[in-house]
């Protein structure tokens, strides 16, 4: 028989590894293989040709090292990431550049779950029009949106990144930014469980900085690449809940099609989702239900889910980057393991100071703040402060200098991220905030269950925010004013006790008011704590000198008008400063609070999907007796039935779609069958009765050099494409394997009446119904043996069971084997040329 099927490499694989059902990739020649070593599970990518070109490790980051077990893979729609589901429960989603980890998605439960299954489907497109692009779209962005706003606002600046490559620069300059040690930037807890998008920062208003080993390469840099917007990630758990998730990362929460099942087979058909479910035990393919559970969730279909999802995710973006600006400012003045802080210099000073009158001129009680405020007061020192002032070793010029550029540079660092950073993005938020206060009134949104008194408060901590940053600028510029002063006093004071009886002393150039400001109120404790220290309540604007928002504009002309009467009066009267020094300002814990506030809304309006959630068909499947235990050769074993699926949507009628299955049922080890079944489901078919064809095939084949067909063990089958099956199998009493295509579009299918089958009969009942009738002759059985259409024999022994994996989209046309130790993994090319197969089959023959 000729054969365009080609061996392309056999992979000698480290340790037991396994196939699994979405390994190819569906446009590239890569495949993945789920590798064990001690505890752990490797994923690793194969190239077609048997190269490596990367390995992970899946393990998850929560839960420390634990023996971990990978159920399923699924690919991107634009094949740029693999989601991977592992128990203990974890969802991760992997580059396909380097396998590194984009993000990663714990499954929380108080119950014990595992995943089972995992989809990933693209957005179904609609064209409109004529098909030609529209020159007035704006993207996503509704004009006068808080996105459509932010849109035209400058970036904010990046945040240092510290997985960047240090420079010879930063690795050698003295107490830099990044002579440090790298460590990965740690957000709160309400940040790292907040419900988001992949991450967009342009969307949100501030400027990238990822490393350039990260970026993606698409194939045109010109156009964004839109294939992931609005997919849905699905993964089934073992408690028969279904978790959708917008893009592979915004949770859309938990829809239910069956209890204490999982769903084996998913198909979406707009907002509905027709789910096959069966039993957990892994040997439980035949109790799978015949007819799906239909799960309607009318949100998914309108842009409200998707406006509500980006809010969220530009919320979190914004309130994450202001939470490590904060961060990086109470660090600036604090200090931390790497860097000393601005704050502790004046008051080790002033310790030094009194240690020095106390240990070298015996005061008991030394107060250096007295000493030095009679020096700037009156001009006359004490010995102690003069012995001090004139040491090289507290008041020499570098130590000065240190000082004040540390100083200097803190205070500069502190009003440049209040003004520039912090204050821009509370205003972002705020913008973002307003839109969901107008969804709040809106109907379409009520599934969101926004509550206008927590978007209230979270507008006030927002508005509180934006304050207090501004605040604090304002007084970070007048503390480095002082400090300046201060400074200039300091070198004029040093300057005179080191001064000789010939030199003329320098003219004070210090402003004595300011620098007395200093002394009192910021030397040894300064105000600038409060903005990192105490509670982070919201700020009453009227103690500050506010007027209530409840004032009229009548009652404020009529203010207005009875200053301008009594003007002379209002000009003499003496306006004493306001006392702050009340207020609690603590910028730090304001934004966690806001924070909290915010996760805990977003994340209940994530939910609405689920909310709406409808449950349109459900069946209860009989029982059926499930194997405990495989059998001898593992899961292929003859007496456990080998079922595999394809859904393909059904062009003749709307709504629906065809569900082939190919069912291998249990034997004895005497004459096989492979039944393939033809089922109509989808929307139409949940109001008529589904039509259900088989056809039924004797596992036997036409041998070389025989006349009469010989029988064969089916290891493994899958669908190939809308026409063909790939399948391997083995001669009876043989240890070489075949792979082989056949076709299954063609066949003759007889119809079944199908009105037993609408309560829930599962595949087996099916299996055996189909068997009994061609017993009795009702149904007619044709052979394998007629319908391959080419075949090849595998290299190697292949005894035991054995895994396959098949990628039939055009272009790739490719299977693999792997055999049943998991260390050997054949792959074919199952459109190869002719002459290549020729070739091919020679060397093998001469080996």
């Amino acid at each position: 028989m000729s054969t365009t099927i080609a061996p392309v490499a056999t992979i000698q694989l480290p340790s037991a590894s396994r196939v699994l059902h979405a390994s190819w990739c569906p446009d590239k020649d890569l495949v993945v293989v789920i590798s064990r070593a001690a505890h752990q599970e490797k994923m690793i990518l194969y190239k077609m040709q048997g190269g490596k070109k990367w390995e992970v490790v899946i393990q998850p980051s929560n839960v420390g090292k634990v023996q971990t077990e990978v159920t399923g893979v699924a690919w991107s729609p634009d094949v740029q990431s693999i989601a991977v589901v592992s128990n203990p429960a974890m969802v991760t989603i992997h580059s396909i550049q380097n396998g590194a980890v984009e993000r990663s998605i714990p499954i929380t439960d108080d119950r014990r779950i595992e995943l089972k299954g995992v989809w990933w489907f693209r957005e179904e497109k609609k064209v409109i029009g004529n098909g030609l692009p529209d020159i007035f779209k704006r993207g996503d962005n509704i004009t006068g949106s808080a996105h459509a706003i932010l849109k035209g606002l400058p970036l904010l600046d990046p945040i240092q990144d510290d997985t960047k490559p240090l420079t010879s620069s930063e690795l050698f300059a003295f107490q830099g930014a990044r002579n440090k040690t790298v460590q990965q930037a740690t957000l709160p807890d309400s940040i790292l469980g907040w419900p988001a998008l992949p991450l967009d920062l342009a969307a949100s208003s501030i400027a990238s900085n990822k490393p350039d080993a990260q970026t993606t390469v698409p194939e045109a840099e010109d156009e964004a690449d839109d294939t992931n917007v609005n997919s849905i990630l699905a993964v089934a758990d073992s408690l028969g809940f279904l978790r959708l998730f917008l893009e592979g990362s915004y949770p859309l929460g938990m829809v239910l099609t069956q209890r204490k099942t999982f769903s084996r087979s998913l198909y979406k058909l707009r907002d509905h989702f027709f789910s096959h479910t069966g039993p957990s035990s892994p040997l439980s393919d035949g109790a799978v239900g015949l007819l799906p559970h239909v799960v309607q969730s009318p949100y998914l279909t309108g842009r409200h889910l998707r406006d509500v999802a980006r809010v969220s995710s530009s919320a979190r973006d914004l309130l994450g980057y202001t939470i490590r600006v904060v961060k990086d400012m109470r660090e600036a003045w604090f200090g931390s393991e790497a860097q000393v802080g601005a704050r502790d210099l004046g008051p080790k000073w002033i310790q030094s100071l009194e240690a020095r009158q106390s240990s070298a001129f015996g005061q008991e009680e030394p107060f250096a703040l007295l000493d030095l405020t009679c020096l700037l007061t009156t001009g006359r020192t004490s010995e102690s402060l003069m012995d001090f002032l004139g040491s090289a070793e507290h008041m020499s010029d570098r130590s000065i200098q240190k000082w004040d550029t540390v100083m200097c540079d803190t205070l500069i660092r502190l009003r440049d991220l209040s003004e520039k950073r912090v204050a821009p993005a509370c205003q972002r938020l705020h913008l973002l905030l307003q839109d969901v206060q107008g969804w709040a009134a809106l109907p379409q949104y009520a599934v969101c269950n926004f509550k206008p008194a927590d978007i209230e408060a979270c507008l006030e901590y927002t508005a509180t925010a934006i304050f207090q940053a501004s605040w604090l600028a304002s007084f970070a510029r007048k503390e480095l004013l002082r400090f300046k002063e201060f400074m200039k006093w300091i070198r004029y004071e040093t300057a005179r006790a080191n001064a000789t009886g010939d030199q003329h002393n320098t003219r004070p150039q210090h402003d004595i008011l300011e620098v007395n400001e200093y002394l009192a109120s910021s030397l040894v404790v300064s105000p600038i704590d409060k903005w990192f220290m105490g509670p982070g309540a919201r700020i009453n604007r009227e103690g500050l000198g506010v007027p209530s928002e409840n004032a009229s504009i009548k009652t404020a002309i009529a203010k207005a008008r009875a200053a301008l009467d009594h003007w002379d009066q209002t000009v003499q009267n003496d306006v004493k400063p306001r006392d702050l020094s009340h207020v609690e300002r603590n910028l730090d814990a304001l934004v966690h609070t806001l924070a909290g506030r915010c996760q805990q809304m977003f994340e209940e309006a994530s939910k609405a999907a689920a909310r709406s959630a409808i449950r349109v068909a459900g069946w209860e499947a009989a029982p059926t007796d499930v194997p405990d235990n495989p059998g001898p050769d593992g899961g292929s074993s003859s007496s456990v039935p080998l079922i595999r699926e394809r859904t393909v949507e059904d062009g003749s009628k709307p709504d629906s779609f065809l569900q082939y299955l190919a069912i291998r049922p249990p034997h004895d080890g005497g004459r096989s069958y492979l039944c393939i079944a033809r089922l109509e489901q989808g929307l139409g078919a949940l109001t008529s009765v589904p039509a259900v064809e088989v056809s039924v095939l004797e596992c036997c084949t036409l041998e070389e050099g025989s006349e009469e067909p010989q029988p064969f063990d089916l290891l493994d089958v899958d669908f190939f494409d809308s026409e063909l099956l790939v399948m391997v199998y083995r001669l009876k009493d043989q240890k070489t394997a075949c792979i082989a295509t056949t076709g299954y579009a063609n066949l003759i299918y007889h119809a079944i009446p199908s009105h037993e089958y609408v309560t829930g009969t599962t595949r087996e009942r099916l299996m055996g119904d189909v068997l009994g009738r061609v017993r009795s002759g009702e149904v007619s059985t044709g052979g394998l043996a007629e319908t391959i259409i080419q075949s090849r024999t595998l290299s190697g022994s292949w005894a035991g069971g054995v895994s396959l994996a098949v990628n039939g989209r055009a272009g790739r046309r490719v299977s693999c084997v792997l055999d049943s130790g998991g260390v050997t993994l054949e792959v074919v090319d199952m459109a190869g040329e002719a002459e290549e197969a020729e070739e091919a089959e020679s060397g093998v023959e001469a080996q």
